[in-house]
């Protein structure tokens, strides 16, 4: 096991990351009290680190109002991302996830013809993994993705029955048990496909929006069925739906919500 699995988050930097993650999420200036409040931090600790930031040009300070908001200094992190290739970006993120959880995630493009389009995959070595051809395209309502497209788009029964009836199916759900799937992942941000759409095959995914709520990019976890039980496969979900966040976060700069 390496050293960055072993050793533990360092609080300061943990709470500075609080921070910035706030700021950006909110996109408006914040006084120190308030931040400290909505980051669950004390007041002094959040002072301080604030005024750290600023003095780094992290964040910028206004005097008169006395609040603060993201600074310049960030482009400085940001720059080699900008222009970058998404699969580039999102690799790390999702390495973690396959290692972690010992899986093979696949990466997924929502097209405008409404197809998702396999543009990568990332997985654990030494694994018995199922194999999936580069550029697979598949309808948009298709298997776990599916599930949380419909339910990202807030898409009411009938839109979703349309899409769902669109799909071949190696074992088909049956669109009531595929409808609760989609109400379900309205509220947890992930759904599973178990052996529906390819016999054999357990899937579990997330899906993430741009800043206008638009389905993105789809990640999915796919597994042998009988490799992971179903708290396992629970793990991996939650993973992928964290993941998703972070993605929306970063790559589309879609608000945190209040």
């Amino acid at each position: 096991m390496g050293e960055e699995q072993t050793s533990k988050p360092v609080p300061a930097v943990l709470n500075a990351t609080a921070i910035l993650r706030l700021l950006a999420g909110r996109g408006t200036a914040m006084g120190a009290t308030q931040i400290a409040r909505e980051a669950g931090l004390n007041v002094s600790s959040a002072f301080n680190i604030l005024r750290t930031l600023a003095h780094e040009g992290l964040l910028s300070f206004d005097p008169e109002s006395k609040t603060y908001r993201i600074g310049m200094g960030v482009m400085e992190f940001a720059a080699p991302l900008l222009g970058a290739n998404p699969a580039d970006t999102i690799r790390p993120l999702a390495n973690a996830i396959a290692q972690d959880h010992q899986v093979m995630i696949a990466l997924w493009q929502v097209t405008a013809g409404r197809r998702i389009v396999l543009i990568d995959h990332f997985a654990a070595p030494r694994i018995v993994q199922a194999v999936i051809a580069p550029n697979s395209r598949l309808p948009v309502f298709a298997g776990a993705v599916g599930r949380c497209y419909a339910a990202r788009c807030g898409l009411d029964e009938a839109q979703v029955r349309k899409g769902y009836d669109n799909v071949r199916w190696q074992s088909a759900p049956g669109f009531d048990s595929y409808w609760q799937d989609v109400q379900a992942a309205r509220e947890t941000g992930h759904a599973r496909d178990r052996g529906n759409l390819f016999r054999g095959l357990d899937i579990v995914a997330a899906m993430a929006c741009d800043a206008e709520n638009t389905p993105r990019l789809g990640l999915s976890s796919i597994t042998i069925s009988g490799q992971h039980g179903d708290d396992s496969l629970l793990r991996v979900a939650e993973a992928l739906a964290e993941a998703a966040k972070q993605i929306e976060r970063g790559l589309f700069c879609r608000p945190s919500p209040p």
